[in-house]
């Protein structure tokens, strides 16, 4: 069935009913012409004789003479002759053919063969005459021609000859059987040629079907080979034109693609391209984790991407209804998002909408920190301030009356103005580390002698306060790239501010552990402890403990913000960890090396 259904069997089978009805209507117009050519042929041969022979007779009436011609016609052409003299007398040739003879009542009784007798007239005619064969009678199609004759004597006479029709059939089904030869043989060549024919149309078509399968599969350095410069050449070369346009247009969009994709995957601001109906089409990362975070808050899974934030659905129906561009705020999982929403169009209607979305915590946060920085700031210096005001004036106003009195209250002027100074220079420290213009000079220190030395120095500050300091340092002979000046720093802090919160007779204890990856710092302290929901900010500028857990020596709230830039512009961690009425833990993991890029704080 795939044969009738291609080119080849399509145009085989045109051609071929093209061919044979032609040739069947030519067969039919030239049996129908051979048909009447060799009927008139035989007519035309038999009366051309007949008349012969009645020149003959009327020259000449001796019978044997006309008796011998007419037997030489008749063997020649299977014929029988029959010359009638009169009304009782007439001759017969010798039977050459295989019907019987015409009895002679024909002639005289058939209504066409006897006008030849009586009217004088020249007849040929066919048709079926009775005779005697074999002692049966029968019908049998006969040729008969006749022409008048005039005798010497005067009297008038006729000369018949009749032939079988099968003579005439004879020679038609030659003629036919020719015919039908020629057709047979002008069917096959039509076969043969159509078959050429239509292989040389389908076998570039079939290159072409080949390399277009080639093309859909995105191998568009298929051609096609162009053997002929006819209509088929003209459309291979059309297609190798076209796959060329299709691989450069293809190229483009899939640079544009990758472009448009990369573009969005960067942006830090999410953006989401919605359908018609409000269906997802397009997300970059942000977006699918905003997403993301919002089916975890609903309780979605995460399969479930289809859902929307109810606040995004609002602003989608909006842009859709008034077409124009919207905007909105959602909060999800803690953190604030703005949303800015615009229509896309198609030629005449809105088809969809592109959301951009981006993210201002961190904004809203460093808004809050600003206002919290110049409110603290102001906190920390009105004190101070107000302290060296007041004790001024009492020294102007000689409140003070002695030069005890005096002298007690320059002491306070002075260390308030120190911790002022001290407020500052921690500030501008700072700034420049957060700045990013902090500088370290590293060199290999032994941090087994470094921490040993560190605790020495702060044993007096311990004892002072009655607070016992331990240590428990791992003896190691590795060495650290640090800057031990920012280290020192580090570790002042830390163990300053765990004396300070430590009650009398509790103790801090110094712990140095060598891990594979670096040295851990711990400071462990007994005091009070920091609340839990304090912890995570206790890194913050201006960060203090409460009341409960300060022995009157206030700090500016900056030192443990400056240790964790200290620590972490030299690659490595800081946490803290507290229980109430338990303690609290400071830990830092300082690496090797500063080529080493620690994620993990190893506990």
């Amino acid at each position: 069935m795939m044969f009738w259904r291609s080119v080849v069997g399509k145009l085989w089978i045109t051609i071929l009913l093209l061919v044979s009805v032609v040739l069947l209507i030519l067969t039919i117009l030239l049996l129908q012409y051979f048909e009447r050519f060799h009927t008139e042929r035989a007519e035309n041969e038999l009366m051309s004789h007949a008349s012969l022979i009645g020149s003959v007779i009327e020259d000449d009436d001796t019978q044997n003479r006309v008796l011998a011609m007419a037997e030489t016609i008749s063997e020649t052409y299977e014929a029988q002759a029959v010359i009638i003299l009169d009304q009782e007398q007439y001759w017969y040739t010798e039977q050459v053919f295989s019907g019987a003879q015409l009895p002679i009542q024909v002639f005289y009784e058939d209504d066409v063969l006897s006008r030849v007798i009586f009217e004088q007239e020249s007849i040929a005619t066919e048709g079926d005459y009775l005779f005697e064969s074999i002692g049966e009678e029968g019908t049998e199609e006969l040729m008969v021609v006749g022409t008048p004759v005039q005798f010497p004597d005067g009297e008038i006479g006729a000369v018949f000859l009749y032939q079988s029709l099968d003579v005439v059939e004879e020679a038609t089904s030659q003629t036919t059987s020719i015919i039908l030869l020629s057709a047979g043989i002008a069917i096959i060549l039509t076969t043969v040629f159509a078959f050429f024919l239509t292989t040389r149309i389908t076998a570039p078509l079939r290159r072409m079907r080949k390399a277009s399968l080639e093309v859909a599969k995105g191998n568009f350095d298929t051609k096609v080979p162009i053997l002929t410069n006819d209509e088929i050449g003209l459309l291979g070369i059309a297609f190798n034109r076209m796959a060329r346009a299709l691989n450069t247009n293809l190229n483009a969009l899939n640079q544009e693609k990758e472009q448009l994709s990369r573009i969005l995957s960067s942006m830090a601001d999410g953006v989401i391209t919605l359908d018609r109906d409000g269906g997802v089409m397009v997300t970059n990362p942000p977006a699918n984790e905003f997403i993301g975070a919002w089916l975890y808050e609903q309780g979605y899974v995460t399969e479930e991407s289809g859902q929307l934030p109810e606040e995004l659905q609002n602003l989608f129906e909006k842009v859709v209804s008034e077409e124009q561009e919207q905007m909105g705020e959602v909060d999800v999982q803690g953190r604030s998002w703005v949303i800015l929403m615009t229509p896309l169009y198609d030629q005449y209607h809105v088809r969809g909408a592109v959301a951009v979305m981006r993210d201002m915590t961190e904004e809203r946060l460093h808004d809050k920190l600003r206002k919290d920085f110049i409110a603290n700031v102001s906190h920390e210096l009105r004190t101070p301030i107000s302290m060296l005001q007041g004790y001024s004036e009492a020294i102007i106003d000689d409140v003070a009356g002695s030069d005890e009195e005096k002298k007690e209250l320059a002491q306070i002027i002075y260390d308030e103005s120190l911790r002022m100074g001290r407020l500052v220079n921690e500030l501008l420290d700072l700034a420049r580390i957060e700045a990013g213009h902090i500088r370290l000079n590293l060199e290999p220190v032994n941090m087994t002698e470094f921490v040993e030395r560190i605790s020495r120095k702060f044993q007096g500050v311990a004892d002072d306060n009655n607070v016992e300091l331990m240590g428990e340092i791992d003896q190691s002979d590795t060495e650290a790239y640090v800057d031990p000046d920012r280290i020192e720093q580090v570790m002042t802090n830390l163990i300053d501010n765990a004396i300070r919160y430590t009650s009398v007779n509790g103790s801090v204890k110094l712990r140095l552990e060598e891990l594979p990856a670096g040295f851990r710092l711990d400071v462990e302290d007994t005091g009070a402890g920091i609340p839990e929901e304090d912890l995570p900010f206790v890194f913050e500028r201006f960060y203090k403990a409460d009341k409960a857990r300060t022995r009157g020596r206030a700090g500016t709230g900056l030192g443990l913000a400056i240790v964790k830039n200290i620590v972490e512009a030299h690659k490595g961690r800081v946490s803290a960890h507290s229980r109430m009425g338990e303690g609290t833990t400071f830990s830092v993991f300082l690496p090797f090396s500063q080529g080493e890029d620690v994620n993990e704080l190893t506990s």
